[in-house]
This record gives C-alpha cells, sequence and structure tokens, in this order.
C-alpha cells in the first residue's frame, strides 16, 4: 500500500485527530514516510487540522 494511502487509512481507523507521530506508530511507517505523505495529503487537501499539530481526514 502507498504510504500515502496508508496514511490516510490510519487517521480514520483512529477516529479522532492524531500527530505524526503517532501515525507513525500506528501504521508502522517511518516517520521520514509519514511527514512526506502528509505534505502531499495537506497539498491535495486530502487532511485538516483541527488543532495545532494534529491531524485528521477532511471531512
Amino acid at each position: 500500500m502507498e504510504s500515502k494511502m496508508k496514511v490516510l487509512d490510519t487517521m480514520k481507523k483512529a477516529e479522532k485527530p492524531l500527530s505524526a507521530g503517532q501515525i507513525a506508530d500506528l501504521s508502522g511507517l517511518d516517520r521520514k514516510e509519514v511527514d512526506k505523505a502528509m505534505k502531499e495529503l495537506k497539498t491535495d487537501e486530502s487532511i485538516e487540522s483541527p488543532k495545532k499539530c494534529y491531524w485528521q481526514p477532511k471531512k
């Protein structure tokens, strides 16, 4: 599974906003991969930040 999709899937399963570190722990991905995937997801506007440093899928 592509890192971007794995990050998004991890966020959806958590059902709460997560930090990049939490996403890395839950998904098993390297933190650098998570950061790169999140940057792409932000650009696509697929995720939003309800509070500083925490992210969730856009509703």
